[in-house]
């Protein structure tokens, strides 16, 4: 049967062939030919056009019958759409192009036929069997296998058609001007000439009228490409090729390239020019843009940020960097990451250069340093750090992504979303640009006095530069810059500089820009030493005398060389040596060593897990034999500034994977042994392990709920920093190394990883430890219990409690035995075995809950007094400083738990804050003077003295107990944190109480502590967080003329230039937006924000619209000011969302919060005032807030991030709901101007700035909001927002273009 139909199919074709044969020699009229063909066919049943006749008649003229009859006969039967155009088309491309140059006059009918037929898109679109004519296509071209597109959609097919045919076009112009060779592939169809003999071609055989119509041919070629590249349909289907197979596009326009440099065609055509040319292949058809996504210039203003002009958007990062100096809590994630991804999304949000946003990053974190130039004293972080950060990190930064442009190929994803189109070639010059415009912010760039030195050197070094004299570093060892002949005071733009040339950034060209320097020297200062100790002399060889020694620690290395050899000597040196080495990385190499700091923090890491000698074989572990320069490692880094600054390069999983090892090791020693350092001290395995033990505690909130911080359905934030997750993301750099990294802040973490350990560690590795955290997670979570007489545990709770308490004695008899809720059987002894026990640090930590417990039930029992607890507490922690953590641990529990009665705080058996408790009341209220909200009192009455609850009475008394020394220190920077979450904690006003004892003990820290007892006026209040959060906006929007720091606006007044008693003579008003970033992480739950946020932002853009005043009612320039201000607005929200709940609060923030705000009803008084405006900016102020929120916490790209990976689940709960609102599934409440200023604004957002985003939905999802924007008419957005959506919707967008024809 199915012979039979291909014979019968077979007779049709050869009978209509002949009869066109017959009516060709006859020269039959070509319409008369059509009408005769055009009716055999539907006789036949045969629909039109006909796909089959057009192949057999292409085949026909090819080339048996290349006559002019025979291609009027196509043409007649092309306009009466008896054969498909497109089909015909592409078989004459195949079958006419390769043989151009022995038929030129072919070539040229095809190219007629083309500029007739091609551009009538919508027309052939319509005919019958459109979808068998484009399979039919892509068969003879093989289309979809050459671009790679799986997508059987004809309209997809008709893309690859018009792209392949100008394709074939600018191949067939290139070779015939000999510049094919000069492409990088070859080419995808045939098209270089092909002979063949062709007999009797009426003027084909003069060889002179071929050559010439060759010429003519081929500028027409190159006109039909310009004529492709301008219309209107054309051009756009072209533009969809391009967004959509960016690889193959990126190899037509290099060809294109040549034809613009090289071609004679082009240059001799009259309708086009290489000009022209030029600008049609670098329109881009961008959507008409909203005013939401209009691209953000930065202004003047820039680096006061004072009002909120264009350069106030750059505040999320200033609030990050902000954050980031907050040492409550150190982070797993490298502070590079976070910035690199915040630096791109707002890159992209506000469409605006590289040169911009390195400029708002680098005075960001000059105003980070300039905010506090003299910082409070306490145990938080100070100048150190904020240099750190200014001076390593946001260099790294830059660094990063400036090696992310130069080093890593862009392909094809990449390119599709135009980040090579758009920067390629200019980061570098673009942070030239910034660091020469630095200069004019002379107000940032003034030093610190602790840097004037350092600052005044690289001054003095671009100064020998450009003198031509030639210095080594033992110059700069040796001279000051007083010794020079002219002043050569440097700056912080010194510094920046030469952080970026230490880092291949820039050159010593830099050296020469206008202004660096005050000018020249002749000579060099006389009687200087030739060779002083220092690190050029070390570097040459000479010993590490103890004179060397204090000045390597004491001076910071310049080159990496330099500390290279400190790390090898502290590797591979004798026992002296490796002291000596670990002295030297931990001194001002870590501290201020910025050009270098990354390494220095990199081989302290290594040094802290040190490898097994080749020949060892003890039974111990190796770690035993590197007891002191670990000791002095441990101590080395232990200072709040150091353990942020590990912080910030994102080594606190590797050093917490270090950390744990030693611990584990040294825990289980018994105290029999010990080092003598070369300073004389004695250490035992208890000191290491305490050292280590409380550095570990820092790296993560040990004392707090591992419940705390929930949201949602994200893991709890908290849960972030325990040690299984610290040891996750370790083991995550350790999965990365054995990839092809692209992220350059991932590749040095990996190697860190791969440096100490090439194999995953787990909890589990560490059984000692393992049991001491199950230990005090139990003791957190509910009442100690346990304790068996007889056990090892009950032997070691008496021999502690012994030593604690053995001079007590009542009549010569031994206390009585106390017996609380949990420990049944420990006594609070005699003298009898006053000694101190020889036990594992592990053994003791196990007692210490039971102890602790004892000793408070006996002080709450009257069988101790205050003082007698207190003294035998500190005992117990001088003998172990480790078992510090384990009683606040204890402490911590028993206080939230409320079984405990309050003591009195009497000055007989607790310590008074009388003396000062209403001097801090009186501070408090100044320092919160700027928000509005109100202070309780502190007064109490005479009858009624201050009380706190006894765990946290007995906890501040031991810690005052401690000298503020620096053996001291790291303890009390453990115990201080604790202190002062479990004192928030509490009713008010106990953390009052506690600054005010404190305050007492040390003077020098009273602004730290009355800051700490004012910011626990917003944990006890959610109105009084919402309060400050309104502040926030206030401040930042200049909206409050009543403010005490600002009413300007902008950075200036949301972050505030400083805070302490040191300025303006006395406490002064903190700006709301400090206050905010020390509180948020206190608040246990942050759900309550997500609404305020919101309703905040909404309030503030009514207030922006009915308060602020404007050049004009109505007017463009009122709106654009508005809007302005609205974005900054946003931005803030954005930050404290981002900030204050990452990943859970913006997912909350897109699945419930938005949908229900723009289902309810929402009315203000002030909206019939304004028209529109209002509705309209709301809904703006919305999509900016949604896009930003999304792009910091999932990033702009495809990255691999645990949070880019829930991307496309949350967006797209997101989109269904905007796209059943569109469909009429679901009633919107809101105002129509607010949802369609919304919906607009932040599809717009994601077509400009996030089209990864798009990427990501779902194809019916995507079609479904483009049939409701194009109900609004938002035509030209509907199609941009398919345009993105990659090969599944390029047919979708095609239809539409075609369609509507715009």
């Amino acid at each position: 049967m199915e012979v039979a139909t291909h014979m019968k199919c077979s007779n049709i074709w050869e009978s209509i062939i002949g009869q066109t044969k017959v009516a060709q020699s006859k020269g039959s009229d070509p319409m008369t030919w059509s009408i005769e063909i055009s009716s055999e066919l539907r006789s036949l049943g045969i629909s039109l056009p006909c796909v089959e006749l057009g192949k057999h008649l292409v085949s026909h003229i090819c080339w048996q019958n290349n006559v002019p009859i025979a291609w009027k006969f196509l043409e007649q039967a092309l306009s009466l759409k008896i054969v498909p155009p497109f089909l015909v088309l592409a078989l004459l491309s195949f079958r006419v192009i390769p043989h151009r140059h022995s038929c030129p006059a072919a070539f040229r009918l095809y190219m007629e036929l083309l500029k007739r037929h091609a551009f009538s898109l919508k027309e052939c679109t319509n005919l019958p069997n459109y979808h068998k004519t484009m399979n039919s296509i892509d068969k003879v071209l093989d289309l979809s296998q050459i671009f790679g597109l799986q997508e059987n959609e004809a309209s997809a097919q008709l893309v690859l058609f018009v792209f392949s045919t100008v394709w074939r076009l600018v191949d067939a112009a290139l070779d015939d001007e000999g510049l094919l060779q000069l492409t990088e592939n070859e080419p995808k169809w045939p098209v270089r000439p092909q002979d063949m003999e062709i007999d009797n071609v009426y003027e084909e055989k003069r060889k002179e009228y071929s050559e010439i119509l060759q010429n003519v041919n081929t500028i027409m070629a190159v006109e039909l490409i310009g004529q492709f590249l301008q219309n209107k349909v054309t051009s756009k289907i072209l533009y969809l090729a391009r967004q959509n197979m960016c690889t193959h596009w990126e190899s037509l326009i290099q060809r294109m390239q040549l034809l613009l440099e090289h071609s004679s065609a082009l240059r001799n055509s009259k309708c086009i020019s290489p000009e022209i040319l030029l600008k049609l292949i670098s329109d881009t058809h961008k959507i008409k843009v909203h005013p939401v996504v209009q691209a953000t210039p930065l202004v003047n203003s820039a680096g006061l940020c004072i009002g909120t002009s264009q350069s106030a958007l750059w505040l999320p990062l200033d609030m990050l960097l902000e954050d980031a100096m907050d040492g409550s809590q150190v982070n797993a994630t490298s502070a590079i990451e976070i910035i690199t991804g915040l630096v791109k999304s707002l890159q992209a949000i506000h469409i605006t250069s590289w040169h911009a946003i390195f400029l708002g990053l680098w005075m960001a974190a000059l105003r980070l340093v300039q905010r506090e130039r003299d910082p409070i004293e306490g145990p938080v972080p100070r100048l150190d750090t904020r240099l750190s950060m200014l001076l390593s990190i946001t260099t790294l930064v830059v660094a990063d992504l400036v090696e992310e442009e130069e080093s890593v190929a862009v392909d094809e994803f990449e390119y599709c979303l135009e980040i090579k189109h758009r920067i390629s070639g200019k980061r570098r010059m673009d942070l030239i640009f910034s660091l020469q415009n630095l200069h004019e912010y002379q107000s940032l760039l003034t030093p610190p006095q602790s840097v004037i030195s350092a600052a005044n050197q690289a001054a003095s070094k671009a100064m020998m530069f450009i003198s031509g004299i030639t210095v080594g570093t033992a110059y700069f060892d040796s001279i000051s810059t007083m010794d020079m002949p002219i002043d050569c005071s440097g700056t912080l733009h010194h510094l920046i500089v030469e952080s970026c040339i230490a880092r291949n950034l820039l050159d010593s060209s830099a050296y020469l820009w206008p202004g660096y320097v005050n000018g020249h020297i002749n000579q060099l200062p006389h009687n200087v030493p030739t060779e002083v100790p220092g690190w050029s002399s070390f570097l040459k060889g000479a010993s590490l005398t103890p004179v060397m020694i204090n000045a390597l620690v004491s001076t910071p290395a310049s080159s990496f060389a330099e500390i290279e050899k400190v790390f090898e000597i502290a590797c591979k040196g004798s026992n002296d040596e490796r002291i000596a080495g670990a002295t030297i990385l931990c001194g001002a190499s870590l501290i201020r060593g910025w050009n270098i700091q990354e390494h220095t923090v990199y081989f302290i890491t290594r040094l802290l897990s040190p490898p097994v000698p080749a020949d060892y074989s003890e039974n111990e572990s190796h770690l035993i034999s590197y007891a002191p320069m670990l000791n002095v490692l441990l101590v080395g880094i232990a200072p709040v500034d150091c353990v942020q600054i590990f912080s910030l390069h994102g080594l606190v999983p590797e050093l917490a994977g270090s950390l744990m090892t030693i611990c584990e090791v040294f825990g289980s020693c018994v105290p029999n042994i010990s080092w003598t350092l070369t300073t004389g001290e004695e250490i035992s395995a208890h000191a290491v392990f305490s050292n280590a033990f409380a550095l570990l505690l820092k790296l993560w909130k040990f004392n707090h709920p591992p419940v705390e911080y929930g949201v949602g359905d994200v893991p709890p934030v908290g849960s972030q920093l325990t040690p299984e997750y610290l040891l996750l993301v370790r083991n995550s750099h350790l999965i990365s190394s054995g990839n092809s990294l692209k992220d350059p802040n991932r590749r040095r973490l990996a190697r860190v990883a791969c440096s100490s350990s090439s194999k995953p560690i787990f909890v589990d590795s560490f059984p000692k430890l393992k049991v001491w955290y199950r230990q005090h997670l139990a003791c957190i979570a509910s009442p100690l219990t346990g304790l068996v007489n007889g056990t090892p545990v009950h032997h070691t709770v008496d021999a502690l409690l012994n030593m604690m308490f053995r001079k007590i004695n009542r009549g010569n008899q031994s206390v009585a035995n106390v017996t609380s809720g949990s420990s049944n059987s420990s006594r609070l002894g005699s003298e009898e075995g006053y000694l101190r026990p020889k036990l594992p640090a592990w053994d003791i930590l196990e007692a210490v809950p039971f102890v602790a417990d004892a000793a408070l039930t006996a002080c709450a029992h009257g069988r101790l007094s205050p003082r007698e607890l207190c003294t035998g507490l500190k005992d117990l922690a001088d003998y172990l400083p480790a078992t510090l953590a384990t009683i606040v641990s204890y402490f911590s529990a028993e206080v939230t738990r409320g079984v405990w009665k309050s003591v009195f705080m009497n000055g007989t058996d607790w310590p008074s804050p009388a003396a000062n408790l209403s001097s801090v009341e009186e501070q408090i209220k100044k320092i919160l003077a700027a928000t509005g909200v109100d202070v309780p009192s502190l007064a109490a009455g005479v009858s009624s003295p201050a009380a706190l609850p006894l765990p946290l009475a007995a906890f501040v008394s031991l810690t005052i107990t401690y000298k503020l020394d620096k053996a001291s220190q790291r303890f009390l920077d453990l115990a201080g944190p604790a202190l002062e979450t479990l004192a928030a904690g509490c009713p008010w006003p106990c953390m009052p109480i506690v600054a005010s004892l404190w305050t007492q003990k040390a003077k020098r820290w009273s602004d730290f502590l009355v800051f700490s007892a004012s910011r626990t006026v917003f944990l006890h209040s959610n109105d009084a967080v919402v309060q400050l959060l309104r502040s926030c906006f206030s401040a930042t929007l200049g909206l409050n003329t009543s403010c005490c720091i600002s009413s300007n606006g902008g950075i200036g007044a949301l972050l505030g230039h400083g805070f302490g008693s040191h300025f303006n003579g006395g406490i002064s008003p903190v700006a709301p937006g400090i206050l905010y970033l020390r509180v948020y992480r206190s608040i246990r739950d942050v759900m309550f924000l997500r609404e305020e946020i919101v309703s905040l932002l909404m309030q503030t853009v009514e207030d922006i619209v009915c308060l602020k005043p404007k050049k004009s009612k109505y007017g463009h320039a009122s709106f654009a000011a508005a809007l302005t201000e609205v974005k900054v607005a946003a931005s803030l929200g954005a930050s404290v969302v981002f900030l204050t709940g990452g990943l859970g609060l913006v997912q909350s923030l897109f699945k419930e919060t938005l949908p229900s705000w723009f289902m309810s009803i929402h009315r203000s008084e002030k909206e019939g005032n304004r028209g529109g405006i209002l509705p309209m900016l709301r809904g703006y102020a919305l999509a900016y807030l949604a896009a930003l929120c999304g792009a910091f916490i999932w990033g702009i790209d495809s990255s691999l991030s645990a949070a880019s990976k829930r991307r496309p689940k949350i967006l797209g709960c997101h989109m269904e709901f905007l796209a059943s609102a569109l469909d009429g599934k679901i009633s919107v409440g809101c105002d129509p101007a607010t949802w369609h200023a919304y919906v607009s604004g932040f599809l717009s957002l994601m077509v400009r700035c996030t089209p990864t985003w798009i990427l990501e939905l779902n194809v019916e999802l995507l079609t479904r909001l483009c049939k409701g924007l194009r109900q609004w008419n938002e035509n030209e957005l509907a199609l941009a927002l398919l345009g993105v959506g990659g090969h599944g919707t390029m047919g979708s967008a095609a239809e539409m273009i075609i369609e509507t024809e715009f």
